[in-house]
């Protein structure tokens, strides 16, 4: 019995009134052996009983009884089943945005990006906090401006940004660049990007490519580099001449 307050000794001899309550919710078969007794507060003590139900199995049965100061009838608060240290239970909840890949919007479908999500700042304010300033005011401060957009990454979007598309397919460690001849940096292809995304990103041009179209870094690499060459044994055996038969006689139909 493990308490971590004083324990009632009235409570925790309590075993049968425990078991007899909980029986009259759950079906004998799921109720298993008494795994012991914790104390929940002064004259609060829950009962453990081990779950033989196929379902929920590693779970436990917790009843809670209790006894008022200067009381001897002992009364049951409650009856639940409970996670115990080796219960198989659900994953943790991850908000869907969080959850969200890319290739899971589809046509149609709408991502609203919050007020205060840190990856964005305005236009006018590149690093700075707004605090209380009114969020509608930013707006038509940045449309009288003719900004065209109202905010723009923050140092940390950028930041993120550049974290995921490193370790991604279009990185370093990824299988194409690991078993490529040369690297990005070095392709005609490679189309550089602007501002601080620009000292380690480009863009794919190569309508060969897997990576056409999309962000690669400048140590990244695949097979259709701009001046990749084959090796004399990877080369295409060439195609011999057409042989002409000299033997043989045509004849021409009228």
């Amino acid at each position: 019995m493990n308490a971590t307050h004083t324990v009632d000794p009235v409570l925790a001899e309590a075993v049968d009134l425990a078991r007899t309550t909980l029986l009259q919710e759950v079906p004998a078969d799921q109720v298993g052996e008494h795994l012991g007794a914790h104390g929940e507060q002064e004259g609060v003590l829950t009962h453990v009983f081990a779950s033989t139900h196929p379902g929920y199995v590693g779970w436990q049965w917790a009843v809670t009884v209790a006894r008022p100061p200067g009381q001897e009838h002992v009364t049951v608060d409650e009856v639940v089943l409970l996670p115990g240290a080796e219960a198989i239970v659900a994953p943790a909840w991850v908000p869907y945005k969080e959850r969200l890949q890319p290739g899971d919007l589809s046509p149609g479908d709408l991502l609203p990006v919050d007020d205060d999500d840190p990856r964005l700042v305005p236009t006018y304010l590149v690093g700075e906090d707004l605090g209380e300033v009114d969020r509608a005011q930013v707006k038509g401060v940045a449309a009288d401006l003719g900004l065209g957009r109202t905010r723009v990454l923050s140092t940390e979007g950028v930041d993120l940004a550049a974290e995921r598309w490193y370790s991604g397919d279009g990185g370093p460690e990824s299988p194409l660049a690991k078993s490529a001849p040369q690297q990005c940096w070095s392709c005609g292809f490679l189309v550089r990007l602007g501002g601080p995304l620009s000292r380690v990103f480009g863009v794919c041009a190569n309508g060969n490519a897997n990576d056409d179209g999309r962000v690669v870094s400048y140590d990244h690499g695949c097979g259709a580099h701009s001046e990749v060459k084959l090796a004399r044994k990877q080369q295409p055996a060439p195609v011999p001449e057409h042989a002409f038969d000299s033997t043989a006689v045509d004849f021409e139909r009228f």
